[in-house]
């Protein structure tokens, strides 16, 4: 079956799993079966997907006629057979029980057309034992959506011991239909890539508190504040539900052995069922305390070493084994699990060598299995990290992680690549725009800089508060940060080539004032921008104060900074901060019309405009000079005689610096 020929594709199960990976398959333009064992289940799930495209079309990220569409493509159904009738995949998301999903394919055997694709959305489960169920287990492969469906990007394409090439390449493609990122997990292994990195971390960091070394605030500042990960560890069980994170735990130490043995205090918040925010109590109190207060000053950086070495080994493993690379591991984490770098990375940073000492360390004192180094984070370790020299070879493109840099007809492309943390700016994006910057103002075959966001979600949403949040209450550290954001946004307003800022989504606090330092903004309907920085207790610090004002008034400035809100786009239009409004589906073909087009222009004459207009802002006079200045310059040029000679002809010049 190739992805052309899927049309019809039944979702069993119309919980929130089911019901949200319905709701994306009907967005797609699937025809869609959803289907529960009785009237209420499969009402209820039906009703959640009205609700949610109402949501979607409320919020303009669906048009309301694109809501209505995708509901009318979806049936509702109890009995099996009719939820069958006709479909081309079937995507099984019944409860997380082996016995529970055998008996579910026991009887869709009987009804499923011959030619269907069978797929289960499972966490953990093997992949393997569901298929050998089923009359057709070359045709069976696991589709892990992650929670919620409509939102997260990552569905990991899973493949069991006799799944086939063809099934994989077509579940890919049916993930990317939907506007997912598929990252493909090449073995069935207990946890896949994401929970085998996320429950083993849990377990550790409960291990951490059980063996007194550290109480659980100060763990989880450690985990949100010190490594940078989006919750605290006892915070995200809390969240997820310890119950789920706990019962993945079992099954892997069931399957894996005692490398996984759940820590006691896992399996007591269970027994109590204490099971976090669903139950108004966890590891924090939601009901009768204040829930997760997490401290930003109680990092601990033998927890944070400790924490990091078990993921690194839980890396290794994976890859060791052929389970995924590197770089896939690291695409799953943070499409997965919201980290802002992936473990493959994180631990190199750290140095893998300490890493696997601090394992031997800890096996040495406590005997326990899961300090036992894997032979690949040894090797790994002795080659300088998971990626070894993979970097090195002279290709610029190499120096980037959390950007994209390219060059095309003679525009320079700067995404910020980080979707999965709506594209904030960390310190290391600071750094690699303060490189990608210097390179394409050297480069002669660069006429115009565009910026980006990757996605459709947010151009920049803002600083990366929780690395902010790293340096504690230290002042000199934020002095340190706030220039180094102003001299690097500096860079782009004092480049002598036209910079384009193309705005899709959120372009909120340092996005904005990224935006800002732009020479224009061209923005999409849904984009929402705005600088919330006093509703933080702080104030814009990448010379948002000063560049704001410059552009749209001071009365303006003090408005949208001092009210924190947020603005839609045509206001901002009105407001002379945005140039041009055009549909969301338009603004990538705008955006690179508009850098070609200044592109094709005079490079001297825009340099000296440029100069002209920078100059004049304190200083009338030396803002005339400069113009006078480059006036006289630009009369010598070839340039001017190649614009004279193409407006004399009718024709269009081609300039070329001289």
């Amino acid at each position: 079956m190739q992805l052309e020929d899927v049309q019809r594709v039944t979702v069993l199960g119309a919980g929130n799993m089911g019901h949200g990976i319905a709701e994306v398959a009907a967005l797609a333009g699937y025809d869609v079966s959803l289907r529960d064992i009785n009237d209420e289940l499969v009402q209820k799930g039906y009703d959640q997907i009205e609700w949610s495209l109402g949501k979607l079309a409320e919020k303009d990220r669906i048009g309301d006629d694109e809501a209505d569409a995708a509901l009318d493509r979806v049936d509702a159904f109890v009995e099996l057979e009719d939820a069958l009738d006709g479909a081309d995949v079937v995507v099984e998301v019944v409860p997380e029980k082996m016995a529970i999903k055998k008996d579910v394919y026991d009887d869709v055997v009987e009804h499923a057309p011959d030619e269907a694709v069978f797929v289960t959305n499972t966490s953990s489960l093997s992949i393997t034992e569901l298929s050998e169920v089923t009359d057709r287990p070359e045709r069976f492969c696991g589709m892990h959506f992650f929670n919620p469906p409509v939102r997260m990007d990552l569905v990991e394409v899973i493949s069991g011991k006799h799944t086939s090439e063809e099934t994989l390449d077509l579940i890919e493609g049916l993930a990317e239909s939907m506007g997912k990122t598929p990252v493909r997990v090449r073995k069935d292994s207990p946890g896949f890539i994401v929970n085998r990195i996320l429950v083993p971390l849990m377990n550790e960091a409960a291990w951490v508190v059980e063996s007194g070394d550290a109480d659980i605030e100060t763990v989880d500042s450690t985990t949100k504040f010190g490594m940078g990960l989006p919750m605290g560890s006892f915070e995200l069980a809390d969240q997820v539900g310890i119950d789920v994170g706990y019962h993945v735990l079992e099954y892997m130490h069931e399957v894996l052995g005692d490398a996984y043995r759940p820590c006691p205090m896992l399996a007591e918040k269970v027994e109590e069922e204490d099971l976090g925010k669903k139950t108004g109590k966890g590891f924090y109190d939601y009901d009768g305390g204040d829930g997760a207060q997490i401290p930003t000053n109680a990092v601990d950086e033998a927890v944070s070493r400790r924490l990091l070495a078990v993921m690194a080994n839980e890396t290794a493993g994976l890859i060791g084994n052929d389970v995924a690379d590197a770089d896939d591991i690291d695409e799953a984490v943070k499409l997965g699990a919201g980290f802002p770098d992936g473990p493959a990375k994180l631990a190199d940073a750290e140095g893998l060598d300490a890493l696997v000492e601090t394992l031997d360390e800890l096996a040495d004192e406590t005997g326990e299995a899961r300090y036992e180094a894997t032979d690949y984070l040894r090797e790994a370790a002795e080659t300088g990290g998971f990626r070894g020299g993979d970097a090195e070879g002279g290709d610029d493109t190499a120096d980037y992680d959390v950007l994209n840099v390219s060059v095309d007809d003679r525009v320079g492309r700067v995404e910020i690549d980080r979707p999965h943390r709506m594209n904030t700016i960390s310190g290391e994006v600071l750094d690699e725009l303060s490189t990608a910057i210097d390179r394409l103002d050297a480069d002669d075959d660069v006429r115009a800089i565009l910026l980006s966001g990757a996605g459709d979600r947010a151009f920049s949403a803002g600083a990366d508060v929780q690395s902010m949040a790293a340096g504690g209450s230290d002042p000199i550290h934020a002095v340190e940060l706030s220039r180094q954001g102003q001299q690097t946004f500096g860079k782009l307003e004092e480049s002598d080539k036209p910079v384009i800022a193309a705005i899709d989504g959120y372009c909120l606090g340092g996005g904005m004032e990224l935006a800002t330092a732009a020479d224009m903004r061209i923005a999409s309907e849904r984009s929402e921008l705005g600088q919330p920085e006093l509703d933080l207790g702080l104030l814009p610090g990448w010379g948002g104060t000063q560049r704001l004002a410059r552009i749209v008034g001071e009365g303006r400035a003090k408005e949208i900074i001092l009210t924190a809100d947020r603005y839609d786009a045509e206001t901002m239009a009105e407001y002379d901060f945005v140039n041009e409004v055009v549909p969301d589906d338009e603004l990538e073909e705008r955006a690179q019309e508009l850098a070609a087009q200044l592109a094709g222009g005079p490079p001297i004459a825009q340099k000296y405009t440029k100069r002209a207009i920078h100059a004049g802002r304190t200083d009338n006079e030396a803002g005339l000079e400069v113009e006078a200045m480059g006036f006289g310059h630009v009369m010598n040029t070839d340039d001017l005689m190649e614009g004279m000679t193409a407006f004399m002809g009718d024709g269009e010049p081609e300039f070329e610096g001289k």
